[in-house]
């Protein structure tokens, strides 16, 4: 298998101003109560229309990264900005809203609602935003190969399947930023190309961002660029990585590799 896209489309050199950017971590610090430091001062811009690949070893800080710039977690320092929205500023109500509205999430384990139908996973986020879905949760759908199955339910869908479903649902609200978790992580090499592929789209034809917390090379050289973490400290990145390329520096990090 091999990733059919080579370079980035959608984004412009105006999108490069500070402004344009979809997420901004100025000296991230988590620490926990026990002194565990899971995040060194990180500092990171994201521009919009712009795939992120988070790489590194478990315990390295990549899950508590992707947490503080999803505002599922405080930072112990620094600021984190969704767009213009710093989310320090924020309580408890508009944070839970912004992270609804603003911000789409696509996890290993993909979490539809069992008893709700495919059409109506998608369409929640809207819901529980009190919005009337009209017809964009079918749109969602459709544009990840799923038009015709909105009435099924999860059990009647692979797993595959299921995670293309949370993509459209990640994605139905037009969100600023997309943080998905080791999307593939529990899916074939089939499915999960079908799934790099449209998060891959997502960002060339429809200009959404998306940040991707992944420890496989394969699905890191779909993204634009690539980040290493070690420590809770940010050791290595690259533009347009390359499966090999990555490998290589993972084993003289000493990272796992796929």
């Amino acid at each position: 298998m091999k990733r059919q896209w080579r370079g980035r489309t959608t984004a412009t050199a105006e999108q490069t101003g500070t402004r344009h950017h979809a997420l901004t971590l100025d000296g991230v610090t988590r620490e926990y109560r026990s002194g565990v430091v899971a995040l060194h001062p990180i500092h990171l811009t994201v521009p919009r229309g712009r795939f992120l690949a988070v790489m590194g070893p478990s315990g390295c800080g990549k899950s508590t990264l992707l947490q503080c710039a999803a505002g599922l977690d405080r930072p112990t320092a620094g600021t984190v900005r969704i767009g213009g929205t710093q989310l320090s500023s924020l309580n408890e109500a508009a944070l839970t809203r912004l992270r609804r509205e603003r911000i789409g999430f696509v996890f290993q384990a993909h979490h539809l609602v069992p008893s709700l139908s495919v059409a109506e996973n998608v369409a929640l986020p809207l819901m529980l935003g009190g919005e009337s879905p009209g017809d964009r949760h079918l749109r969602a759908l459709a544009a990840v190969g799923l038009g015709d199955r909105g009435g099924a339910v999860p059990s009647e869908l692979s797993g595959g399947q299921c995670q293309r479903v949370a993509i459209a649902r990640a994605l139905v609200t037009t969100p600023d930023i997309v943080f998905a978790d080791e999307p593939t992580g529990a899916l074939d090499p089939a499915a999960a190309e079908e799934v790099l592929t449209l998060l891959r789209q997502a960002v060339d034809r429809d200009g959404h961002t998306v940040v991707m917390v992944t420890h496989d090379p394969f699905a890191a050289a779909w993204a634009d660029e690539a980040l290493y973490l070690m420590r809770g400290k940010l050791v290595w990145r690259q533009e347009r990585p390359e499966a090999a390329d990555i490998r290589r520096v993972l084993k003289e990090l000493g990272g796992r590799t796929a």
